[in-house]
């Protein structure tokens, strides 16, 4: 399935039905009077936020949705059904902006989560809505009330406890192959992956969590070079960072600068995630150069970078351990949110 992570689509709630105007007339009932029944209300644009979707995919092949307008009312005070409402379904992480790309409306980040896009029109009163005792015979009804209508974005950010960062060809696909069940394409040119992967990492029963690997970041991506940042948006929601750095390539402290310069021009918190730093491809490293380029990032960054190679799996399993660690740190800092906030709003 094509991944697709925004989309423009075009929405509108259904208009009331309207109200008729009927007369009751039957036999041996000379003054039978007015009996319109009411319009129906017209459907509303509903979004709901579902399990096992991860793009967008179904929004570039259909754009405008409207909900359907409510049933006229009849004679013998009968009231118009509801229209139908049109229901989104969307990826977990999902935000709703506004036409001008900026504004969020929504954020769809819980599994189940539905919320109201747009209310459909109420219906138009019957003229038996209007009969009195000085009108006794009311020859009028009101109409439907128009529904709503607005385009909208839809932009996906993938739900990912950790996000891994690096250059093109710095080894993230296959470090993902060898921490994860996914098997994301890998080769060996840049720009292997065009499009984010999530695989989900298993330590035992009770210690999983989600790795997404982004497509690499080259000098100049937040201003447009290459991708861009365009798939830096889903690594907004993660607990922290894996900086993957190629040990093969000749200046692996210019690699960290650029990934880092690309982090701060991205903003949106990226810059202040907890990092955990990775010396890659280790295996075609002699022991001597894996120190010496060790030593390099350790002087820049202030801090050891961990050694792993993806090929052959060495250091994987303590770099997974290090990520679980700030897993687990964001997890207990949300469940104690939650429970505070439990306790907070308590009332005897």
């Amino acid at each position: 399935m094509k991944f697709l992570d925004q989309a423009k689509i075009y929405i509108r709630s259904g208009n009331g039905g309207a109200g008729s105007v009927s007369f009751r007339r039957e036999k041996f009932i000379p003054n039978g009077g007015p009996d319109g029944g009411d319009g129906g209300k017209g459907g509303d644009v509903w979004i709901e936020a579902v399990e096992g979707l991860n793009t967008l995919i179904d929004y570039r092949y259909q754009q405008h949705f409207k909900a359907q307008t409510g049933h006229h009312g009849q004679g013998r005070q009968m009231h118009g059904g509801k229209g139908e409402d049109v229901n989104l379904k969307v990826p977990v992480g999902t935000q709703v902006l506004d036409e001008d790309k900026e504004t969020v409306l929504l954020d769809m980040d819980t599994a189940g989560k539905v919320e109201l896009l747009l209310k459909g029109g109420n219906g138009g009163w019957g003229n038996v809505r209007f009969k009195g005792p000085t009108n006794q015979a009311p020859t009028y009804a009101n109409p439907g009330q128009e529904g709503q209508e607005r385009w909208i974005w839809l932009r996906l950010k993938l739900i990912a406890d950790i996000g891994l960062a690096g250059l093109p060809n710095a080894g993230k696909s296959t470090f993902l192959s060898a921490a994860s069940a996914a098997k994301p394409k890998i080769a060996d040119y840049p720009f292997t992956t065009l499009a984010p992967n999530l695989g989900m990492v298993d330590l035992s029963p009770s210690e999983r969590f989600v790795i997404a690997d982004i497509p690499g970041l080259i000098e100049g991506a937040s201003e447009g070079a290459g991708l861009g940042t365009r798939f830096l948006g889903h690594v907004e929601r993660s607990a922290s960072l894996i900086h993957l750095i190629d040990g093969t390539q000749d200046d692996v402290v210019e690699a960290y600068r650029i990934i880092r310069g690309e982090l701060e021009a991205y903003g949106e918190g990226l810059a202040d995630k907890a990092e955990i730093l990775a010396l890659n491809k280790i295996d075609a490293l002699t022991p001597e150069a894996r120190e010496e380029k060790a030593a390099e990032l350790e002087a820049v960054a202030g801090r050891r970078p961990m050694l792993v190679s993806g090929v052959s799996g060495e250091g994987v399993a303590a770099l997974l351990r290090a990520a679980w660690a700030e897993v687990k740190k964001t997890r207990g800092a949300l469940a104690g949110e939650n429970e505070a906030d439990q306790i907070s709003g308590w009332r005897p």
